[in-house]
């Protein structure tokens, strides 16, 4: 059996999940009579100090749909070079609001206060205008690496004191929780825009739910139904949302316990090189350059050995836990991971 270490988008619906969802009680989404529905907006909303809650398909559609509320065509927006919004959404800021991208140049996806604030660009009516800036917590491609709260504020406060707003990309906010022991409301406080995925660490097969002021997540409807509309007797999906909120929580601390672990045992692998943000959450990113091989060629090793591990690039691998890779199997794939750097870093010297 394969351990599947490529992405937390592979989790699967537990058993009690989809009971939950077969029970659901369910309405018209559109009309707003789904109830099932309207109590899981409710409830992130309140979990991230929010006022009103979308619940959205997609991870994807939450940041489209905060960015077109919070920007104009023409306008520009501030992320991190290896943000999930510049490198794997289909560019739908440009190609559906006519929104540029400014990507800060980052080792770890965390830029600095300094950095953001110079690319704030000043009034010009040859320029774009800086409307909006996205902090992803956690990080995705560049290591799951943890914002420091003080970090975001600034951020935030300066964004808004220049006329820009202020989105979070929550997809793994909660790990960071865990993690850290923030809330999720404190991290999301004063911001104007913010999301939490479904369908990764907790376990549910789609959603995500959009969260800020009343006035934003009528805006945010009005892009939902421009983008493809209302779903209908959606509480068969919000379930398994509630369901996660209730039982899955306290395995996003477990999935960042693991990634500790497998980090432990390949922190001093010849031939690798991790950030110094290595380890905080439940990703795992690390070089493979050092090895004389590809990410590619490091992943078909693995793989060899039933263990799943994502390539991306030409040299960096990401190694991810969930809630369908158990202790055993995390010990047996960070067993491989090393054994395999081990074997190529030799090959390399003796070659």
């Amino acid at each position: 059996m394969t351990i599947d270490l490529y992405s937390d988008t592979q989790t699967r619906p537990t058993p009690g999940m989809r009971e939950a969802m077969a029970r659901a009680v369910v309405g018209d989404e559109q009309s707003n009579d789904d109830p099932t529905t309207l109590a899981l907006c409710e409830r992130v909303a309140t979990m991230l100090g929010q006022e009103a809650g979308v619940f959205m398909p997609s991870g994807t559609m939450c940041n489209l749909a905060a960015i077109l509320v919070q920007t104009r065509a023409g306008d520009e927006i501030i992320v991190d070079d290896q943000s999930h919004i510049y490198n794997t959404e289909a560019a739908g800021a440009a190609a559906i609001g006519g929104v540029s991208v400014a990507p800060l140049a980052t080792p770890a996806g965390l830029y600095s206060v300094a950095a953001f604030e110079a690319a704030i660009r000043p009034p010009a009516r040859t320029a774009p205008r800086s409307a909006l800036v996205s902090i992803e917590q956690t990080t995705s491609f560049s290591g799951g690496s943890i914002w420091a709260l003080d970090d975001m504020r600034r951020i935030r406060d300066i964004a808004h004191a220049r006329g820009l707003k202020a989105h979070i990309d929550g997809a793994r906010l909660l790990n960071a929780v865990m993690a850290t022991g923030i809330s999720a409301a404190d991290y999301a406080r004063g911001f104007d825009s913010v999301w939490i995925d479904l369908s990764k660490g907790l376990g549910c097969p789609v959603g995500a739910v959009l969260c800020g002021t009343n006035d934003f997540v009528v805006e945010a409807w009005r892009w939902k139904y421009r983008l493809g509309g209302a779903m209908r007797q959606s509480g068969v999906l919000a379930a398994a949302g509630l369901y996660a909120l209730d039982h899955h929580l306290d395995q996003l601390a477990t999935d960042n316990a693991h990634i500790r672990l497998v980090h432990g045992v390949v922190a001093d692998a010849p031939g690798l090189s991790f950030e110094p943000t290595a380890g905080q959450s439940n990703i795992l990113c690390f070089s493979v350059r050092g090895l004389g091989v590809t990410a590619a060629d490091f992943a078909r090793a693995c793989l060899a050995h039933d263990v799943r591990v994502r390539a991306i690039g030409g040299h960096q691998i990401r190694v991810t836990t969930h809630l369908d890779v158990s202790r055993a199997q995390v010990e047996r794939a960070a067993a491989v991971i090393r054994a395999e750097a081990d074997r190529l870093f030799e090959e390399r010297q003796s070659s």
